[in-house]
């Protein structure tokens, strides 16, 4: 018995070959069948029209505030330091040991007061000897103007050789010079000796004693203590250069408003009571850093204001007075730049019958420059208008020119506001 593939292969091709074919040709009626419908369902769309019942998109529910005017004031911060005007390290100008100490640590001392004594023994003999010496000198002038004039006189009388007229005149011109120097010297040991005495240079406040009694001081090296005034006072604060112009035109001309353009917070957040004025802008701007040093003048009749405090100055905004108002909250950020949605009037078809045209309310977005926060409350430099309603809710929802539901407006508190 043969092997015959051939007659296998064709047993059991025939019918695979079947199924293939009527699968192909099932596949084509469907095509034909489903195509005709396809075109009829969309022809029937097309001719069908548009139903006026249909909703329209819902507006975005909202509420409003009004931009208003009022009376900003707000400040610009600056850290500062309160400084004395007047400051001076106390120290010896003659040495020796601490005699006597004439002051309560912490008073206030008057200009001229006696507030340490350095031992006053030598000095007092180095004062009296120069006296002497003077005295002396004085007595050999006396002498030598009299046998000055004498000899001139016999040498009118051609009585006394020229020689000794020349050498009276000599010892008088140097019994003078020594007179001169022995004044000198008096007026030297004077001084060491009234240096003995440490007075107040100036009214102030003194500090704690660097020296106790018995101590020994060394001339021009010890300090022995610190004064300094109250009253007026300064805060010292440091500026960007660009802002120089701006506080030199207030220093020449003066502030618009001197009772509120500079004032100080204190570290406790009060503000302090009494007004300042500008006394000096340094003289040049630090090249490392490129800031100026500006020193506002401050009354202090309380003594509320330390030598040494730290505080922060606020110098009153150029851009304060009357602004455009609205809630902060009114303001979008989108990528560095600010916006506000103003309720606008438009109108639109009416839902139900095309042919109408009935009002509507939309929001348009507006860009805006921002001046200083005032509390809740923002200042708006350009952008809109007073009277301007701006969105203050919903407005995650809102688009520009995106329809709005407008709720009972927000009035922004009028009248001044302060920082």
């Amino acid at each position: 018995m043969f092997y015959q593939p051939r007659s296998i292969f064709k047993k059991h091709s025939e019918p695979y070959q079947y199924n293939i074919n009527l699968q192909i040709t099932m596949n084509k009626r469907y095509v034909f069948t489903l195509g005709p419908a396809a075109m009829l369902m969309w022809a029937t769309a097309c001719k069908q029209p548009a139903n006026p019942n249909a909703a329209a998109v819902p507006p975005t529910p909202v509420n409003l505030a009004t931009a208003t005017k009022a009376n900003a004031v707000f400040y610009d911060q600056y850290p500062g330091t309160v400084v004395a005007l007047n400051s001076v390290q106390l120290r010896a100008q003659v040495g020796g040991f601490i005699t006597g100490i004439f002051f309560k640590e912490g008073d206030v001392v008057t200009k001229g007061q006696s507030l340490y004594e350095i031992d006053r023994r030598k000095y007092e003999a180095a004062y009296l000897q120069a006296k002497a010496n003077q005295a002396n000198a004085e007595a050999s002038l006396v002498r030598a103007q009299k046998d000055a004039d004498r000899y001139n006189q016999l040498l009118k009388q051609d009585a006394v050789a020229r020689q000794l007229v020349d050498n009276a005149n000599a010892t008088l011109a140097s019994s003078q010079s020594q007179v001169e120097a022995a004044k000198a010297a008096v007026f030297s040991a004077k001084t060491d000796l009234d240096y003995s005495i440490i007075r107040a240079p100036f009214t102030g406040r003194i500090g704690i004693s660097q020296v106790k009694l018995g101590a020994q001081v060394t001339p021009g090296t010890t300090i022995l203590n610190t004064i300094s005034s109250e009253d007026p006072i300064a805060v010292d604060f440091v500026v960007d250069e660009n802002s120089v112009g701006r506080f030199e035109q207030m220093k020449s001309k003066g502030a618009v408003n001197p009772d509120s353009a500079f004032r100080v917070k204190l570290s406790d957040n009060t503000t302090y009571p009494q007004p300042g004025k500008i006394l000096v802008v340094d003289r040049g701007v630090d090249n490392q850093s490129g800031t100026i040093k500006v020193r506002i003048e401050f009354p202090n009749p309380k003594k509320q204001l330390v030598d040494g405090m730290s505080c922060t100055l606020q110098v009153l905004n150029n851009q304060s007075g009357e602004q455009i108002i609205i809630p902060y909250k009114a303001v979008v950020e989108q990528l560095g730049e600010y916006f506000v949605y103003v309720a606008s009037d438009s109108t639109m078809k009416s839902p139900r019958d095309t042919t109408k045209i009935i009002p509507d309310t939309i929001a348009k977005q507006y860009k805006v420059k921002l001046g200083q926060q005032t509390g809740t409350n923002v200042v708006i430099l350009s952008g809109i208008k007073e009277g301007d309603k701006v969105v203050t809710d919903g407005l995650q929802r809102l688009r520009d020119k995106g329809r709005i539901a407008v709720g009972k407006p927000k009035k922004p508190a009028q009248g001044q506001l302060k920082q």
